[in-house]
């Protein structure tokens, strides 16, 4: 099994603002470091993830100014690594200035047969599962997927 993540948030202002060009200005080059992270297999491309953010009828509809990532990675350790090792890490410190007071840093982890695409509808609907069912073996928060990754080091 392979692991896939999920992770939004609502932006305090519109793509293209310069209040929000530091985080802007380091998407790429965080998603280039985590293509060439160890354990990295897959990211739902930009232009697809695009789409779904600006979607009037699709799973992000209620969320305007959406940043998100949906990803799936050899195991926990490996995401972890990337989320607290490395620029991702420095560049989130910038967070309280990018989005909207708590509404950011959703993330919901699932396990996911080798070889599976999750899709934004497939993150949506494991985020709404977690939030309303809580945590299990196979959809769960940060707190999980640190105890997982730190249980086993990539």
């Amino acid at each position: 099994m392979h692991l896939a993540e999920f992770n939004f948030g609502t932006l305090r202002y519109p793509w293209g603002d310069p209040r929000i060009a530091g985080f802007e200005d380091a998407v790429d080059q965080v998603n280039a470091i985590g293509a060439r992270s160890a354990g990295f297999v897959w990211r739902l491309p930009d232009e697809e993830m695009e789409y779904a953010q600006n979607d009037p009828a699709g799973p992000l509809k209620d969320r305007p100014n959406t940043a998100s990532t949906l990803s799936v990675w050899e195991n926990p350790a490996a995401l972890y690594q990337f989320v607290t090792r490395t620029l991702h890490a420095r560049i989130m410190k910038g967070a309280p200035d990018w989005f909207v007071p708590g509404d950011s840093g959703h993330l919901v982890c699932w396990w996911v047969p080798v070889g599976t695409r999750p899709n934004v509808a497939d993150g949506m609907a494991k985020w709404q599962s977690l939030q309303a069912a809580g945590e299990t073996e196979n959809v769960f928060s940060a707190k999980r997927l640190k105890a997982l990754a730190l249980a086993s080091p990539a």
